[in-house]
């Protein structure tokens, strides 16, 4: 029997609800021909039951053809529209409220939770003049969260390479400044670190620079992720 199939030409035409449901699925199966079956069932928006119809030379071709989208590196969107509303991401981090700023440290680190994160970085723009726009005063994720979980993948994706971009460039000059502070006021440094009770000889400071240099490299590490990790059957 025939089963038509509708695949996603790339990343754009998937919405982040579809990634989270197969990422949660993945997390629960070791099983890499049930994987790459729900994969294909979940993005191409099939039964399960007209899935196992397929060939296996059918499904290997998606799974390379999902692979494939998905190491795309789809540039960033400052807008977007789901339906007939339209998103604009924070026109400026240097004024992000402290509440922001709490809520996207706790929702970036997990992709479970990144439509709470896409409900702070993005929100309903309410005024806009060519280029420049204002969005809604920021009340919490919960506003457009749900809604979120319909954005596109690429927005998500460049979204969050966007902040692992930001986070490296603000860790490089954190390290540059405390190394070359470390070795131009190094007295000034042991005595504060006497004070801090940090050791008599700074360890403190050369610690929390090496975790600095360790969270780079996760950050660093992150960026390569594979998104699919799924091998053909």
């Amino acid at each position: 029997m025939k089963v038509d199939i509708y695949v996603p030409s790339s990343i754009s035409e998937i919405p982040l609800c579809h990634y989270q449901e197969f990422l949660k699925l993945q997390a629960t199966s070791n099983d890499q021909e049930f994987i790459a079956q729900k994969m294909v069932e979940i993005f191409c928006g099939l039964q399960l039951k007209d899935v196992v119809k397929l060939k296996v030379t059918s499904v290997n071709e998606l799974i390379v053809h999902f692979t494939k989208i998905f190491k795309e590196k789809p540039k960033f969107k400052p807008t977007f529209k789901i339906g007939d509303v339209e998103f604009g991401f924070i026109p400026n981090l240097e004024n992000i409220t402290f509440g922001e700023y709490v809520d996207l440290e706790n929702y970036l680190s997990k992709w479970e939770d990144f439509h709470k994160a896409m409900a702070v970085m993005y929100r309903p723009i309410t005024i806009r003049k060519e280029d420049k726009y204002e969005i809604m005063e920021y009340t919490g994720a919960a506003a457009f969260s749900e809604g979120m979980k319909f954005a596109p993948m690429d927005v998500a994706i460049s979204a969050s390479v966007f902040f692992w971009t930001l986070g490296s460039e603000l860790l490089n000059a954190t390290l540059d400044y405390l190394t070359n502070e470390l070795k131009t006021n190094e007295k000034e440094f042991q005595i504060l670190a006497h004070e801090l009770n940090l050791g008599k000889s700074g360890g403190g400071i050369v610690q929390f620079t090496d975790s600095l240099k360790e969270t780079l490299q996760n950050m660093t590490l992150s960026q390569n992720t594979d998104y699919l990790n799924v091998s053909p059957i």
